[in-house]
């Protein structure tokens, strides 16, 4: 082997080895997020951090080099969450838009759901709510509340829900629902407020259909 040779096969141990630590500081990162999740489920936003890297089987430096500090580590955790609301709402609008769906009744299963995710991590909102306002938080938030805003102005074209509803509208109604009650209590409450959020004329029908069902 020549020396030109040997330069070559030490780079390509170099980027080998390179390439197997990135790997295992994004499995790291991963399991300490997953952990992290549980932990503050089940023990509250005041868990320590170094209960969070005895659960995820990680080193506490390993966990502070990730996240210098437990802020760090919750921010990521709701930037994660209102990420995945955002996709699920532009799934929503686009199946309402291919026709596969009708806009105010997959607005009141979005509203179930985002309910249902509140209630299972109460934990996780009382943490958010000590975090110092950050803008990224904002950003992130408008692609849900342009996707929200889709959805509705649909409904509205389609003349089912009430022509001033907004999707701010909407997300003020999740934020202040029942989330710290169980799910009955939650269906409940939806169905009471769901009907102000309908056009007169689709309210009409629902309660015909209710008087009806009645007979």
């Amino acid at each position: 082997m020549n020396a030109d040779q040997r330069e070559i096969g030490g780079i390509g141990a170099h980027m080998t080895i390179d390439r197997l630590t990135r790997s295992d500081a994004v499995r790291n990162r991963e399991r300490i997020l997953d952990t992290a999740r549980v932990q503050i489920a089940s023990h509250g936003p005041d868990v320590s951090m170094l209960e969070i890297a005895k659960a995820a089987g990680v080193a506490v430096g390993t966990l502070y080099r990730h996240y210098p500090a437990k802020t760090d580590l919750i921010t990521e955790i709701i930037a994660e969450q209102i990420d995945a609301l955002a996709t699920t709402i532009e799934q929503v609008v686009a199946k309402v838009e291919s026709g596969g769906a009708v806009a105010h009744l997959e607005l009141r299963r979005l509203i179930s759901h985002i309910l249902d995710l509140a209630a299972g991590n109460p934990a996780l909102k009382t943490a958010a709510l000590a975090l110092p306002v950050d803008t990224a938080f904002a950003q992130r938030a408008q692609r849900t509340f342009t996707a929200l805003d889709r959805l509705v102005a649909i409904g509205r074209e389609a003349g089912t829900l009430r022509p001033d509803l907004s999707g701010k509208d909407v997300a003020l109604l999740t934020c202040t629902g029942p989330r710290d009650l169980g799910a009955a209590d939650r269906e409940r409450w939806l169905a009471l407020v769901w009907p102000g959020l309908l056009a007169t004329s689709d309210l009409a029908s629902t309660q015909e259909g209710r008087s009806c069902s009645n007979c």
